[in-house]
């Protein structure tokens, strides 16, 4: 049986009235790049909080590597590797100096570890830190994140503010590291970098956990249906399956739904002449993430009973 390496059931925190994090439950496998999704505000730092021992839950659990959050979270940043979107870094120090400095706090072989991955990098050695680029810091962060080989990497929003050239280079090692089966939890918004390199994607939207799924299950059985009518004021039926939200732009009708099943367009074949045309085609992981979280989307209700309610859909582990 495989262990989880990050676990949370039932995890809630509140700030005087804002509910931050709202009864969420999560397991995360090792081996993945696993990408946390949710506008600024949405919980995604509380969460990681909370998983490093710095916050404790107000009600819940949560393990990393086997340890209580909340009893052991000493020793779960001993083991892990993390990146914020703004290390801090001690700026007197020259970029060797740093990695003299924290290998204080790991085995004999970090030093040799880091220097490596600094010339992977490309960052100059012998260089203080103030001197550094914004890109060349957050390589140093992530070498010095990662030289003890940790088994989880934590991400909370690394690629902010930083050029293309860096941001490629951040996504590839994510990649790099499941591919030894270690894990890595990429908490952004960057959605569009995010489709480029997770295994999973979750959603965070006010707190709540809306969608947990693998990336390629999430967009396969995902579409965006779209219904061309002869008549602006025509109505039309609902396509079948769990449909997120509709929107309506003059003619056209459009839907994004999940399980769409494979006879779904009979629905329109008896349309007398009102449907012009019907298409369906694979959403974005954006498009995905607005079905979800736009509060502005028109969200449907099903025209029968039979039919599952949208919210059904969204949050599937």
């Amino acid at each position: 049986m495989t262990t989880s390496v990050i676990s949370l059931s039932n995890v809630s925190k509140r700030f005087g009235k804002t509910q931050a994090l709202d009864d969420v439950s999560l397991d995360i496998e090792p081996g993945v790049v696993f990408a946390l999704l949710g506008e600024n505000g949405a919980g995604k730092t509380t969460m990681i909080r909370i998983l490093t021992g710095f916050l404790k839950p107000d009600f819940g659990h949560a393990t990393v590597l086997g340890h209580s959050c909340v009893k052991s979270g000493l020793e779960i940043r001993r083991q892990i590797g993390y990146v914020s979107d703004a290390p801090a870094l001690y700026e007197w120090m020259t970029t060797d100096e740093i990695g003299w400095f924290t290998s204080a706090f790991y085995d004999k072989s970090f030093p040799d570890r880091y220097l490596e991955l600094l010339a992977a990098f490309d960052v100059p050695t012998g260089v203080k830190l103030k001197n550094l680029s914004r890109g060349q810091r957050a390589k140093v962060a992530l070498a010095l994140a990662t030289a003890h080989d940790p088994q989880l990497l934590i991400l909370d929003e690394p690629t902010s503010g930083l050029d293309p050239m860096v941001r490629r280079q951040f996504l590839e090692s994510m990649v790099d590291r499941a591919a030894l089966g270690r894990t890595v939890l990429l908490s952004s918004h960057q959605i569009t970098e995010v489709e480029r390199v997770a295994d999973w994607v979750a959603i965070l939207h006010q707190g709540k956990l809306k969608l947990v799924q693998p990336l390629e299950i999430l967009k396969n059985e995902t579409s965006i249906v779209t219904v061309t009518m002869d008549d602006p004021s025509a109505t039309v039926a609902l396509p079948p399956g769990d449909v997120m939200t509709e929107s309506r732009n003059g003619r056209q009708m459009r839907w994004v739904v999940q399980n769409l099943p494979e006879d779904w367009r009979s629905r329109y074949d008896d349309h007398g002449g009102g449907v012009i045309d019907i298409d369906a085609e694979q959403p974005t992981l954006e498009e995905i993430f607005v079905a979800v979280c736009d509060h502005r989307a028109s969200r449907p209700r099903p025209e029968s009973a039979d039919n599952t309610t949208p919210a059904a859909a969204w949050h599937s582990a």
